[in-house]
């Protein structure tokens, strides 16, 4: 039976990869991964960059192949996904038919953690579901953007008995920050812009998480959002892509 193992990766920095990661990396003969296009090249890099570190004790082959494209603007976000995820099964599944070999292990190494906004494990259940190609998988766990967040700006995630939410911006929109919420964590914000928040919230701000070009910002909302937005805007056109995450606080009674 083929087997696959899907490695959380962490956010940037080859030292978040585990060493239960490192082993199964070391028991693997292909490791998977997709091209995102020039502008992320760099996150095929240092795929490449941990395998080259990390595997000493076995040949492996390394596997490119062009991700599917995704609506990043889509009128009904809902079929958009599905259609991505469709096409993304179909290729998972022809590259361990035919990359993989029976009695052999592959691995997805997957940026952050594989439980947390990825869309690894859906779509390999996919795979599995369809029948046509049959394996077993496990799951290891990687440092998210989340800890990563917290770690850089040296701050617990939430007061002191208080609860953290950890909400895609889209929600963050729908639903604001509701209530009860000591702390939110706001992920995949393509275009933060902060409207309808209180500007006395405080906000810890991070982009490009574990990595040497890693940027930091925090304050009160209405005193920084800009200076955010500014920096944000600055470094994407400089790098062709960014990935930051954020957290708010709201003020102490």
């Amino acid at each position: 039976m083929r087997h696959i193992h899907v490695i959380g990766i962490g956010t940037g920095n080859p030292e978040h990869l585990t060493i239960q990661g490192i082993r199964a990396l070391n028991a693997t003969d292909a490791v998977f991964a997709l091209d995102k296009g020039e502008t992320k090249a760099g996150l095929v890099g240092l795929r490449r960059r941990i395998c080259d570190l990390y595997i000493e004790e076995r040949p492996y082959r390394f596997i490119e192949a062009a991700d599917p494209e995704r609506d990043r603007r889509p009128a009904d976000y809902g079929v958009a996904v599905e259609d991505w995820h469709a096409a993304r099964a179909a290729l998972y599944e022809s590259l361990i038919a035919e990359h993989l070999g029976e009695g052999e292990r592959g691995a997805f190494l997957v940026w952050g953690d594989p439980s947390l906004y990825d869309s690894t494990l859906r779509i390999l259940e996919r795979v599995l579901a369809r029948g046509r190609v049959a394996f077993t998988h496990d799951v290891i766990p990687g440092i998210t953007s989340v800890q990563a967040l917290a770690a850089a700006h040296r701050i617990p995630l939430h007061p002191i008995g208080e609860p953290v939410r950890i909400t895609p911006a889209r929600r963050l929109l729908r639903d604001g920050l509701g209530a009860e919420t000591g702390a939110t964590v706001v992920m995949l914000d393509g275009d933060p812009r902060f409207e309808g928040l209180d500007p006395g919230l405080t906000i810890y701000w991070g982009a490009y998480l574990g990595t040497p070009d890693e940027l930091l910002l925090a304050g009160r909302l209405g005193e920084v959002a800009e200076e955010i937005r500014r920096v944000r805007a600055e470094a994407r056109a400089r790098h062709g892509w960014i990935m930051d995450t954020y957290l708010l606080l709201k003020p102490a009674p």
